[in-house]
């Protein structure tokens, strides 16, 4: 059989994902924490990165303070203060006084992570529609209920701006995956029949945020989400980390459509402090395009994604598909993948 020729392409050189960068970006759940627990290696990790870069933190959870974020944070072994976390609350409030001037009513539906960032921007806070508020702006907290949505509802029919923290679909806990903040905006969204303005991920306001706050001049980002994290990111023009330790995994990153795929793609973090490996194109004899990383290689004909060689390391195995798969350009439904890639 006839040696396999180099592609047209380049071979992508390998590099560290911390190289030369000065503020390194994490959000929390999924990639610090699930729950009350620590993600294995994260902090180990996250301590290892601030000896040369300062760290920041980036929750959509608009359920707690930024010093209750700090304080959990700090219970794990890391080194934070409340100074160090940027939540969606906070840029909630920066793009509601867009909208409101300070001093207005606000009904708030949401918990002390929320309504203490609104209270210290100027702004009075109700919890009645019948108080006549000027804005509504509404995040994430367990305690949310029913009759929470439905004065919201009642609120927004009046026309008066609506600010959302975030519109997380879901969160991750102990006990495994629960409905979040997007939910409840969607129940809201549903009986009003408007959308509100969005201050968390994947939206800029709180990537410009953290960017102000850090005055970071080379960011990379860390999250475990496609959906929110990575592609606020890329909105927002900063480098990006997928890791695979929290709601996205193999199946999700495949299917990632162009404006939500990471520059990197880590099991844990671990690797943050690792060489990434090159991914090496080349053709076999029939023309068909065959991706390595390291010993994984993978074959793209047509639509047809086949694995020729597990190699030693499962991300590995991904980040050759997943480089297969995407430069095919085709939408994932019209390609055959092979399984071994996502089971």
């Amino acid at each position: 059989m006839e040696p396999t020729q180099p592609a047209t392409n380049p071979a992508t050189e390998p590099r560290f994902p911390l190289a030369g960068v000065d503020v390194v970006l994490a959000d929390l759940d999924g990639v610090v924490y699930t729950g009350r627990n620590a993600i294995d290696h994260a902090v180990d990790s996250l301590n290892r990165a601030a000896e040369s870069a300062r760290v920041g933190y980036i929750t959509n959870n608009a359920s707690r303070t930024a010093e209750a974020v700090a304080g959990q944070l700090s219970g794990f072994g890391l080194s934070v203060a409340a100074d160090d976390v940027v939540t969606s609350p906070q840029a909630a409030v920066r793009l509601l006084a867009t909208v409101v001037d300070p001093g207005a009513l606000i009904l708030v539906v949401g918990g002390e992570g929320l309504t203490t960032v609104v209270e210290a921007a100027g702004y009075r806070v109700t919890r009645s529609a019948d108080d006549g508020p000027d804005g509504v702006i509404q995040g994430f907290s367990p305690e949310v209920g029913w009759k929470d949505l439905a004065e919201a509802a009642f609120a927004l029919a009046a026309d008066i701006p609506w600010v959302a923290t975030n519109q997380d679909w879901t969160i991750p806990q102990e006990r495994g995956i629960a409905p979040g903040n997007g939910t409840l905006v969607s129940a809201v969204h549903t009986a009003v029949g408007k959308l509100p303005l969005v201050a968390g991920k994947p939206e800029k306001a709180i990537f410009d945020a953290a960017l102000e706050r850090f005055s970071a001049s080379k960011p990379l980002f860390i999250g475990d989400r496609l959906d929110t994290d990575i592609i606020g990111a890329n909105k927002a023009g900063i480098p990006s980390v997928l890791v695979l330790s929290g709601i996205d995994k193999a199946k999700q990153v495949l299917a990632a459509p162009t404006d939500s795929r990471p520059d990197f793609i880590l099991g844990d973090l671990r690797e943050l402090h690792e060489e990434y490996p090159a991914t090496i194109e080349t053709k076999d004899p029939t023309g068909a395009r065959v991706f390595e990383v390291r010993s994984a290689r993978v074959k793209l004909h047509g639509n047809v994604v086949t694995v020729l060689d597990e190699g030693s390391s499962p991300v590995d195995l991904l980040r050759a598909g997943s480089a297969a798969v995407w430069a095919s350009g085709l939408m994932i439904y019209g390609m055959v993948v092979d399984p071994k890639l996502y089971e």
